[in-house]
C-alpha cells in the first residue's frame, strides 16, 4: 500500500518545519534516497536500529557507516557531516571566557565536545581565580573501560599555564555515568596532589550521551 505523499518527510518538513519530524525521518532526508525495494526511511529505520539509536549513531566511523546496506560512501559522509553540524552548533561559545560556577554549566559545556566517544578519554579543564575557562584539553584515551592517568600529566599544563583550580572529567561510553570505585579512588588521588600543588581539584564531572554525573553535587545532596 502506498503511503500518502503528506507523510513524506520532505512534505512533512514543508509544512510543520524540522521540529515536526522524528528522529527517523531526519536521518532519511540526510540519506537523500533510498534503494530498489527500501525508501530512505526504510533504510533509517533500519540504521537506527543496528546502531542502537541516534547516540550510538554519532559513534560510527565512516567505514563501519558506509557498511550498512543502503548506505554508501557518499550517504555516510553526509550522515557524519549532520552530526557533525549539529554538535559544532551546541560548541558555539558565548564571547567572553565562559564561568563554571555550577557542575550543570560545565555539563552543558563538556558534553558536546567529549561526551559521546567509544573509547574513554581524559581530560582537564583549567580555571582562573573566578573559574573562568583558561582551557580544556584531553590527557589520556585509554581502552573502552578503563584510562590510565598520573597526577604529573593532569597537572603539568595547569603548572605551566598558572592555573588556579582545575576541574577533571572523563567519558563513559557506556552510556552510563554512574562512578566506577576506579572513578572515585583516581579522584582522592588527584585531590590530594592538588592540595600538595597548590591547584585544587574543584570536582570530576563523568559524561555520557546526555547525562553526567559530577562528584561534587554527589557530596552536596
Amino acid at each position: 500500500m502506498t503511503s500518502d505523499p503528506r507523510d513524506r518527510p520532505r512534505e512533512k518538513l514543508e509544512r510543520g518545519g524540522a521540529r515536526a519530524l522524528g528522529v527517523n525521518e531526519l536521518l532519511a532526508l540526510v540519506l537523500g534516497h533510498g534503494m530498489a525495494g527500501s525508501s530512505a526511511l526504510a533504510i533509517a529505520d533500519a540504521l537506527l536500529s543496528a546502531s542502537g539509536g541516534l547516540h550510538a549513531l554519532s559513534r560510527m566511523t565512516l567505514a563501519h557507516l558506509s557498511r550498512q546496506p543502503g548506505v554508501g560512501a557518499a550517504q555516510a559522509s553526509r550522515i557524519l557531516a549532520a552530526i557533525e553540524i549539529g554538535r559544532r552548533t551546541l560548541m558555539t561559545e558565548p564571547p567572553g571566557r565562559p564561568q563554571f560556577l555550577a557542575a550543570r554549566d560545565l555539563a552543558a559545556y563538556l558534553l558536546p565536545r567529549f561526551g559521546s566517544h567509544a573509547i574513554e578519554r581524559f581530560g582537564i579543564v583549567l580555571l582562573d581565580t573566578k573559574h573562568r575557562l583558561l582551557k580544556a584539553s584531553l590527557i589520556s584515551a585509554g581502552s573502552l573501560d578503563a584510562s590510565v592517568v598520573h597526577p604529573r600529566e593532569v597537572f603539568r599544563e595547569a603548572v605551566m599555564i598558572g592555573a588556579a583550580a582545575i576541574i577533571v572529567f572523563h567519558n563513559h561510553p557506556s552510556g552510563d555515568p554512574t562512578p566506577s570505585s576506579d572513578d572515585l579512588r583516581l579522584t582522592v588521588r588527584l585531590c590530594e596532589a592538588g592540595e600538595i600543588i597548590g591547584i585544587p581539584v574543584v570536582d570530576h564531572v563523568i559524561l555520557a550521551d546526555t547525562r553526567y554525573y559530577s562528584l561534587k553535587e554527589a557530596r552536596n545532596r
